[in-house]
């Protein structure tokens, strides 16, 4: 199989599970192919060692149209003395590419102490915008390296004049709690673009939550957020609920939101927050996640009493696992509402197993419709031969009477 895409610019031994060691191994994939017709690269489910970084680095030297490069997964197996130099030779060659857009360098067990060799790139390189670092095992000691080189960069295109290019930010399951909070909640507001920012899973507590909800504030343009399963309340304090709720107006372009598992309530009371969502804080937020965060009935009853007039464009709520009544009638009115739009409100694991076979169904039924119509068309054709096999003996036979003077 060819790990050249069809136009020549994208390069891809995605999920391979090969294993790469010296530089004779990646040469066997990189030889004969031209560096800067490249625009993609695509490495992730392989392992790559250290003599084999260093000649993917010289190779990506050359890369110079690069707008994606993707290296997740790329060290499965490898000594931790090995990740640091291997990251360094690829972080390296990346550092001048101001055509980059996006890095993924997701699902690599760095540890904090392999971060350090991603500093030059995150701090020079100011040309890409998304960046993926989902499931690192970064920690808060890490998470702050890695903040405050994005910190430095956000500085230095300020004092050159320019904008920061950062627009989405992605950090998910890497145990960055409130040590390194601080420190992305200033670097996300010296950035000031973000579009997209998801942190799920980190053991962020109320204290770092109230600082993100700051530094995010910051970015008026952002359109999606992601805190799923961190802490906005402590025995009984709602100062991040609070914060967060301070900080909903300031993206107007919000879209969706996901507060799942952040003990958004203390007491069963309404949060802060869902109030300031309900009187229409983000009127274009098509979905949000409120799963397991204590909501009772009063709860409910907000959102069932506004939904029609301040939450006109959300079609995707998400409430399972609060602590409703099992007849609540609000929980009925929101169904109606969300179903009379075309949208889908989800409150028992029965629901989502009922969406998860409707789509089975709708796939089924899509996949037997695909195969019927080939069915109707192989058959269409071979009555078309036939007819045209008759049509030509019918013709010999006639041409067989004719007789020649």
């Amino acid at each position: 199989m060819s790990a050249i895409s069809s136009d020549g610019k994208t390069f891809s031994v995605d999920g391979r599970g090969a294993k790469y060691n010296s530089r004779e191994d990646i040469g066997s994939i990189l030889d004969g192919v031209d560096p800067v017709l490249i625009e993609e690269v695509h490495f992730g489910g392989n392992t790559i060692g250290v003599d084999a970084s260093l000649a993917l680095a010289e190779w990506l030297q050359k890369a110079s149209n690069i707008k994606i490069a993707d290296f997740a997964d790329i060290f499965t197996g490898r000594l931790i003395s090995e990740i640091p130099q291997a990251l360094t030779a690829i972080c390296d060659a990346l550092i001048d590419k101001t055509s980059l857009i996006e890095l993924n360098l997701s699902d690599n067990a760095f540890g904090g102490r392999s971060v350090d060799p991603m500093v030059p790139f995150l701090t020079k390189n100011r040309s890409f915008q998304v960046l993926k670092l989902n499931n690192n095992g970064l920690g808060p000691a890490g998470g702050q390296v890695l903040a405050n080189a994005l910190l430095d960069s956000a500085k230095l295109s300020k004092a050159e004049g320019k904008t920061s290019n950062l627009r989405t930010f992605i950090c998910g399951r890497n145990r960055l709690e409130d040590g390194s909070a601080s420190a992305w909640a200033e670097a996300f507001a010296a950035h000031g673009g973000l579009i997209e920012v998801r942190m799920p899973q980190n053991g962020i507590r109320m204290d770092g939550i109230t600082a993100l909800a700051g530094g995010l504030a910051k970015n008026r343009n952002l359109q999606y957020i992601d805190l799923q399963d961190n802490t906005f309340t402590f025995e009984g304090g709602l100062t991040g609920v609070k914060a967060w709720a301070n900080s909903l107006r300031a993206w107007p372009d919000l879209h969706t939101l996901n507060l799942s598992d952040c003990f958004l309530s203390a007491n069963g009371e309404v949060p802060e927050l869902v109030t300031v969502l309900a009187e229409g804080s983000n009127p274009k937020l098509h979905s949000l996640q409120l799963q397991n965060n204590n909501l009772e009935g009063e709860t409910s009853q907000l959102l069932a009493e506004n939904i029609m007039e301040n939450m006109r464009n959300l079609k995707y709520l998400e409430l399972q696992w609060n602590d409703f009544e099992e007849e609540d009638e609000h929980l009925s009115a929101l169904r109606v509402s969300m179903k009379q739009r075309g949208g889908k409100l989800s409150v028992t694991d029965e629901e989502e197993d009922e969406e998860e076979q409707e789509d089975a169904e709708e796939e089924a039924e899509a996949r037997a419709e695909k195969e019927a119509e080939l069915e109707m068309d192989l058959e269409e054709k071979a009555f078309q031969g036939k007819t045209e096999k008759y049509e030509a003996d019918e013709l010999a036979n006639l041409m067989s009477k004719v007789e020649l003077e």
